[in-house]
């Protein structure tokens, strides 16, 4: 197209403006009423067909769940071991005898921790029949009971501190819920420092044994008041050491169908964690 031949500026408007409407056929964007509401009512339909499916497709999805326990649950027959309090770094507690403010910390979560643990926050609970699998058939499921004294020195009825102030610091140790879980034998966790020169270790209730009336677990759902039972560690350095470190290892034990080994998983039904006492404060040079 050569400069005589372009339009001019109000031809081009001219041509837009009867684009957007043309009064003689009545099309607007180059369509009549008709078409257009043709259109839209083939994407109505098409869309609304498209939400109905989903729609439908959630609906019997859903059908199949239960809101109780869940479908599709972890495959590991075992599980693994957690520490409570939880430590600042990983794995790993550190704290001075000189200095309160460093373990107040570990006293105050094992506080809130254990205070579910009370006989009066658990008088709704059932008084179970020691050394056999409290199994249930619903639709009401009764939770044991978990006395906190069964902790002893680790209790915090008697040391208010866990230990911590006389650098004998104590450490819950306790199994990850699984759903059904029906331990055969004795569970028990089993502690032990990797070198027994620098630390021995007690262990509440003794041996720490895991009764078997805590098994099976039901669901938080369905096993409302649920208490998990807990082995505390109680740990007591050699005294003539200003600074006291040492590692422990926790192992599930007694049960011939729970693992504490597996090549592929190293967690698998044990823990370890490191202890650190020292004598002075933390970032002093005494």
């Amino acid at each position: 197209m050569t400069k005589k031949d372009k339009k001019s500026f109000n031809q081009s408007l001219a041509e837009w403006k009867l684009f957007i409407y043309n009064p003689t056929t009545r099309e607007f964007l180059g369509r009549t009423a008709k078409s257009w509401g043709l259109i839209l009512l083939f994407y109505l339909v098409f869309y609304g067909f498209l939400a109905a499916l989903f729609s439908f497709t959630m609906w019997a999805m859903l059908q199949t769940l239960n809101d109780e326990v869940p479908k599709y649950r972890d495959q590991i027959p075992t599980p693994g071991l957690m520490v409570f309090p939880k430590p600042v770094t990983a794995l790993e507690y550190s704290f001075s005898l000189s200095d309160s403010s460093s373990y107040e910390g570990y006293v105050r979560d094992l506080d809130n921790f254990l205070r579910s643990y009370d006989l009066e926050e658990q008088k709704n609970l059932t008084a179970c029949p020691d050394g056999a699998l409290f199994e249930q058939k619903g639709p009401v499921y009764s939770a044991c009971q978990f006395p906190r004294h069964l902790l002893k020195d680790c209790s915090g009825q008697k040391d208010t501190e866990y230990g911590y102030s006389r650098g004998s610091p104590c450490i819950l140790v306790k199994m990850n819920r699984i759903i059904g879980l029906k331990p055969k034998g004795q569970p028990r966790i089993t502690c032990t420092p990797k070198d027994e020169r620098t630390a021995l270790i007690t262990t509440y209730p003794s041996g720490g044994h895991i009764d078997l009336k805590y098994f099976p677990y039901y669901g938080k759902k369905l096993h409302v008041g649920y208490r998990q039972p807990v082995v505390a560690v109680q740990a007591s350095f050699n005294l003539n050491n200003t600074r006291k470190e040492a590692t422990f290892d926790c192992i599930i034990d007694g049960s011939p169908n729970l693992k504490n080994k597996d090549d592929r998983d190293k967690f698998l039904g044990r823990v370890t964690f490191k202890i650190t006492v020292n004598a002075y404060r933390l970032d002093s040079n005494k």
